[in-house]
């Protein structure tokens, strides 16, 4: 469990949640939030220098101001890869279940997004025209210039 305080125009970038259930709500402010699923069955194309490229399927393109709904990220949908960017100074509260183990896989990889035209021409993949606008390649990716403050609490450690 977690909270993520934002200032303006501060990121999160697109990362994922493998194997894991998030339950997120904004606690005040406004929040961007643009999601995907994986495409299943896997669909993968070539990149610029023939970098391994996936395709995810838009689930979330929104913004959310508090107070508002509890929005859960599922394994497989929901916009388990997902980046927020906030609109206005905010908070969010995160519960993540069960919680990142890279032993047990559940590492968290940050991605990169591509548009579906990007890539899309002569690799096979067809999708319904007028649709491409809802579909991106996300590609692996180290973030770039990435900082977390950690917080000063200092009261009680609670272990489950």
């Amino acid at each position: 469990m977690c909270i993520f305080c934002f200032p303006t125009s501060s990121v999160i970038p697109l990362h994922d949640h493998p194997g894991m259930t998030v339950f997120s709500k904004v606690l005040y402010g406004s929040l961007h939030v643009r999601a995907y699923d994986w495409v299943e069955p896997a669909q993968e194309s070539k990149g610029p220098n023939y970098f391994p490229v996936r395709l995810a399927k838009l689930a979330v393109d929104k913004v959310l101001t508090a107070p508002c709904g509890t929005s859960v990220l599922y394994p497989r949908n929901g916009g388990n890869l997902h980046y927020f960017t906030a609109v206005t100074p905010c908070a969010v509260l995160d519960i993540l279940t069960p919680p990142y183990r890279e032993d047990a896989g559940r590492k968290c990889t940050y991605y990169r997004d591509y548009p579906y035209t990007a890539f899309a021409t002569g690799n096979g993949i067809k999708i319904e025209d007028g649709k491409e606008e809802e579909y991106a390649w996300l590609a692996e990716t180290e973030p770039d210039n990435l900082y977390m403050r950690p917080g000063n609490y200092t009261g009680p450690t609670i272990q489950v």
